[in-house]
């Protein structure tokens, strides 16, 4: 049984999916657009930047891969397989770079590495030496760096979630066969480990390829600095579409890596014996105690407590607590508060109804409309930002004075559109999450009752939906106060987030008041990553 479009729900639900999907649907149709002149433009990038963009993009991901993969996996093998001093406290410690953007990374990081910060300012003051101490860090080493930092959580949670499942158990039978412990955890553990540990490191990869707050700042010609940069400085749609085609080629291959690493998790889904015969991990004493609690507290400092304080310190040094930007920054939390609460309310309210319709009305269309809409988390701003504003250029050559582009240029319309585009995948996960948790018959039992369509989901579905509804506003929430590429170019004249007053603010170097929205973003932030190591705790 298929969507019933007869019914408005049906019919709207359809509608929604399809307004969803109109950026990627028209990023891929610039092509039918290209003429003579495109095409000559499409040939002086292919001879210019394009290698350029490629293999900066390439290479960075390659970094990034195996930084995120050796950070993750190594700290979730330490946690999970062995037991030793701080271990409890590590296990969701080691959650919280999740909080940091990886441009507050990169902001708190220059600040105290540049010539003019503190460690070589120290340095040459101690050792009485005139030239650099240490190299530049904009440039692509320090990109990989920062973003490893940022982003070895998602090769970590999943890790450790496929290792917990049953990696212990096996170990010990392992074990009882006679087999040493580097053997147990190269032939046993790992290789139970690989499917998620792939998972991890494409997730990565895609906020990598979506990121333009750390290449922008960094210099780093990247795909998503690209598109920026042909659509504002080139003033060119037809360059910006092309490059956000290739964007979307690379994302979409990384998808496929994400979608096999999770068909092949299936293995590990299972828990172990849960009535008393799971083993314990491996108690560690000693030097190895001492060697596997700094792998797994090097990562939280580096990647979480360092970058804080940096910017406690810009914040401090940046000028009297009475001479900061308060009132300001009272404008800029607000509308990023009350961008993200808009966009939340309508993000649970779509997800609601995309998830009954699938449940209701299972089939082939449904999966469809699900998968078009969960694949927009996985499209980087860049592209849902040019598949918005390119039929906008069309629409106002074909009718100048129809003002199309005033609503989606200086409203919060076409803002609030970029952001459900992207974000509405991350609530109806949830959402489905929770769906999976309540059983059909209740549906057959509802039915018999008299009770069906949006009656039953307010009636049935709702009370039971509503903690991962919450969860799901407060995911949505925390991601679209932290967006930067879409409200970068989408936002309405004189409307200034958090995440853009800190992007612009380093940008002109005045770190002592970027350390102010980047902070904020970091403490709400902290949120979801509460939430989600409070679940992780529970048995």
């Amino acid at each position: 049984m298929v969507f019933r479009t007869h019914n408005f729900v049906g019919f709207f639900t359809l509608l929604f999916a399809a307004l969803l999907g109109w950026p990627v649907l028209t990023v891929m149709l610039s092509w039918l657009q290209a003429d003579h002149a495109s095409l000559q433009i499409l040939k002086e990038m292919a001879h210019t930047v394009l290698p350029d963009y490629l293999g900066t993009t390439l290479l960075l991901c390659v970094l990034v891969s195996l930084g995120v993969i050796s950070m993750g996996t190594v700290s979730a093998a330490a946690v999970t397989l062995f037991d030793f001093p701080g271990r409890r406290t590590l296990e969701w410690a080691l959650l919280l770079p999740l909080a940091m953007p990886a441009y507050v990374v990169a902001y708190a990081y220059t600040d105290f590495l540049q010539f003019s910060g503190p460690l070589q300012s120290a340095i040459r003051a101690s050792l009485q030496l005139d030239g650099r101490v240490f190299p530049e860090v904009r440039n692509l080493g320090g990109a990989a760096c920062v973003f490893t930092l940022a982003l070895y959580p998602y090769v970590y949670l999943l890790a450790r979630t496929a290792l917990s499942e049953r990696a212990n158990h096996l170990m010990e039978a392992a074990r009882l066969l006679g087999a040493s412990m580097p053997r147990r955890i190269l032939r046993v553990a790992l290789p139970l480990a690989r499917p998620a540990i792939a998972a991890g490191s494409a997730l990565a990869l895609m906020e990598t390829l979506a990121d333009f707050g750390v290449s922008s700042y960094f210099g780093i010609q990247t795909f998503t600095a690209g598109i920026y940069k042909a659509w504002l400085v080139m003033d060119n749609r037809v360059a910006a579409a092309q490059l956000a085609t290739c964007l979307l080629l690379i994302v979409w291959m990384v998808m496929g890596l994400e979608q096999s690493a999770q068909a092949r998790m299936r293995f590990s889904s299972t828990r172990a014996d849960r009535h008393g015969t799971e083993s314990l991990p491996h108690r560690l004493h000693g030097l190895p105690a001492l060697i596997a609690g700094l792998l797994c507290v090097l990562p939280v400092l580096f990647g979480f407590v360092f970058p804080v304080v940096f910017m406690l310190r810009a914040l401090m040094l940046g000028g009297a607590w009475s001479d900061l930007p308060w009132s300001r920054f009272g404008h800029w939390a607000m509308a990023s508060l009350s961008l993200g609460l808009v966009t939340a309310f309508f993000a649970v309210l779509s997800a609601l109804l995309l998830a009954s319709q699938a449940r209701l009305h299972p089939g082939w269309v449904s999966r469809q409309v699900l998968r078009l809409v969960g694949m927009g988390y996985a499209v980087p701003g860049a592209v849902i930002v040019v598949g918005l504003l390119l039929p906008v250029g069309w629409l106002q050559a074909t009718w100048p004075q129809s003002g199309i582009g005033f609503w989606l240029t200086a409203t919060v319309l076409g803002l609030i559109w970029a952001y459900l585009v992207r974000f509405v995948a991350v609530a109806l996960q949830s959402i489905q999450s929770g769906y999976t948790r309540l059983s059909p018959s209740l549906d057959d039992s509802a039915r018999m009752l008299g009770v069906s369509g949006l009656h039953l989901l307010a009636r049935v579905h709702w009370p039971m939906l509503r903690k991962p509804a919450a969860a799901a506003a407060l995911l949505v929430l925390v991601d679209v106060m932290k967006e930067l590429p879409a409200t970068l170019v989408l936002r309405p004249f004189n409307t200034d987030t958090l995440a853009v007053m800190a992007y612009q603010l380093a940008r002109d170097e005045r770190l002592g008041e970027a350390a102010l929205p980047s902070l904020a973003l970091v403490l709400v932030g902290l949120l979801p990553v509460i939430l989600l190591s409070r679940t992780l705790r529970r048995p």
